[in-house]
């Protein structure tokens, strides 16, 4: 039996209450006003081939800065920015490691409020449009900061990820709004599909200029330049291909809605946040699929974060390497994340997301064994990592717009993304296990306790009673 509220609590609530009320009033004004102007229903937004492509396409865009992110810009600072072995008293490896870690967890109050702003003023495409061009402009400005400006390097990164983060909340949050129960997951496989793909063609012409490129310090292209126009490419090319799939996305409403400050917004945003947070707590398989997915994800986010800087600093292999093991991972994710799509559909998504964590947990345990300087061992692993890496990633996204209210999927992709950002944890824990031990080697293993935990909670969700709870998400109903 729930506990009586207090007088101003309660309050409070009421006016969350009518907040909502006037919110689903004012979406269904927006909905019959664009019917009438289009002459169509809103359903043929939905698996309407050309929104599904100009989606997907977004994928591709961001997909060449954080597959250059993960190939090229922790080797570049780790081998180039850095002034020494260490800085701060950290290595290379590690001072990249708990940057990343710490800056995932400063974004957990930000992303869904974000999402919860672009749910009540119907935002989703500027809000999309305006952190991607944020994101992109400060990849531009990475390859300018010179050798030795940690502090400046490491700021400038720190934004672009912000942006790139901030821009999948709502990129994320148009998936149950162009699909249906029956398409969400091949479409969601096809969005990280083309993202591979994109990600994977953009890292090979990269990869040729790198591999052109020289050691030595009076050459006209040195590998350090190479790095450099990569980085700075990744931004363009992020750019470019965001105004391709926005052209292709639905416009946001032009139907008036209440005008509100920033404040009014931001403290609208918190109070749908913490609803839902309340309200989480009723329906029990979405929450352990939440803590599942935290854990699990806290692996895969490690081993693209902490990829190019393990196997620059600890197994001592080259940028070119490096990239080749990348642009292996692109490629063969393209086609790992169509298959666990058909294996989804026959298995169902579930039972598929565990057979990778399985694979994932061997992939951690063998990364520790590889000898210094064994391109092939690493080059082999990246192979198994990118079948697996695509798989997990979409059928996670997939499954979970499954069990959640359509009419707030950006507030809900909103968590979704503050989820990965609490898997930052996984990079912090591999740094601090590298700053203590001295060993990246030691670190490594570290990983593998969070597919092993996020396998065992998986396990225990009822995907098919989470479905059902969708229509139980009433927020006049909240801590009853």
């Amino acid at each position: 039996m729930a506990e009586t509220p207090g007088r101003g609590v309660a309050d409070e609530r009421e006016r969350v209450i009518r907040i909502d009320r006037s919110d689903r009033s004012q979406r269904t004004r927006r909905s019959a006003s664009l019917a009438a102007h289009t002459g169509e229903d809103d359903l043929t937004v939905k698996n309407d081939k050309r929104t599904i492509f100009g989606w997907a396409m977004y994928d591709w865009a961001n997909s060449a800065y954080i597959t250059i992110f993960g190939a090229v810009v922790g080797a570049f600072f780790t081998g180039t920015i850095m002034p020494g072995d260490t800085y701060w008293g950290l290595s290379g490896e590690a001072l990249f490691s708990i940057l990343v870690g710490i800056g995932s967890i400063l974004l957990l109050i930000a992303m869904p409020v974000l999402g919860a702003m672009a749910d009540y003023s119907d935002s989703k495409k500027s809000m999309l449009r305006n952190f991607a061009f944020v994101g992109a402009l400060f990849a531009l400005v990475i390859p300018f900061v010179p050798d030795g400006a940690v502090g400046w390097f490491l700021l400038v990164v720190v934004v672009s990820q912000f942006g790139f983060v901030a821009a999948n909340v709502f990129y994320d949050g148009f998936l149950p709004d162009i699909t249906t129960d029956d398409t969400i997951d091949r479409v969601s496989s096809k969005g990280f599909a083309l993202g591979y793909l994109g990600g994977g063609l953009y890292l090979a012409l990269a990869l040729v200029l790198i591999m052109f490129s020289s050691d030595e310090p009076d050459a006209t292209l040195t590998e350090a330049l190479a790095a450099r126009i990569a980085i700075f490419g990744s931004g363009l090319w992020w750019f470019g291909f965001s105004l391709f799939s926005l052209a292709r996305l639905p416009d946001d409403s032009d139907v008036p809605t209440a005008k509100q400050s920033v404040r009014q917004y931001a403290r609208i945003g918190f109070d749908r946040t913490k609803r839902t947070v309340v309200k989480l707590r009723h329906f029990p398989q979405l929450l352990i699929f939440i803590v599942a997915f935290i854990l699990y994800n806290s692996g895969t986010g490690t081993v693209i974060a902490v990829s190019g800087p393990y196997a620059e600093d600890t197994l001592d292999l080259s940028i070119t390497i490096i990239g080749l093991a990348f642009l292996l991972v692109q490629f063969i994710a393209f086609a790992g994340a169509l298959m666990f799509g058909w294996i989804s559909d026959r298995i169902g998504p579930k039972r598929a997301i565990m057979i990778t964590l399985v694979v994932w947990t061997l992939l951690a345990g063998a990364a520790y064994f590889i000898p210094e300087g064994s391109a092939a061992g690493f080059l082999a692993l990246a192979s198994v990592v990118g079948f697996v890496l695509g798989g997990v990633q979409a059928l996670s996204r997939s499954l979970y717009g499954t069990m959640i209210p359509e009419e707030a999927s950006a507030e809900f992709f909103g968590f979704f993304s503050v989820f990965s950002k609490l898997s930052g944890i996984g990079p912090l824990v591999f740094g601090l296990v590298s700053a203590t031990t001295g060993s990246g080697r030691t670190a490594i293993l570290s990983v593998a306790f969070f597919f092993i935990a996020g396998l065992i909670l998986l396990s225990r969700v009822d995907v098919d009673a989470g479905r059902a709870s969708r229509a139980d998400w009433n927020f006049e109903n909240v801590g009853s």
